[in-house]
């Protein structure tokens, strides 16, 4: 999670801070879980979408790397696809 972090300041332009809060205050599986969850996509999700970068959303990276897989919820592993499908991502 903090890898997605660096990756987004450096290749992306974008200063996560809340992000970065977030995974200091509750940890990267529960951030994942929030964002994922939430009825609408993060600020964060929409400017990474703003600069083509969805790749480097927590949704991309729990959706696009099995062994995160066991850590959701079918359901969950539903919404973060759906969320990346609706914004033009494909992902598998």
């Amino acid at each position: 999670m903090f890898e997605i972090y660096r990756r987004a300041k450096t290749e992306a332009g974008y200063n996560a801070t809340l992000f970065l809060r977030m995974l200091t205050d509750k940890g990267g599986l529960e951030t994942a879980k929030q964002l994922i969850n939430s009825s609408k996509p993060s600020d964060g999700y929409t400017r990474l979408y703003e600069r083509g970068r969805l790749d480097l959303t927590v949704e991309a990276m729990v959706v696009e790397n099995p062994k995160w897989h066991d850590l959701f919820a079918t359901e969950e592993l539903a919404k973060a696809r759906a969320r990346l499908r609706q914004y033009g991502y494909s992902c598998s």
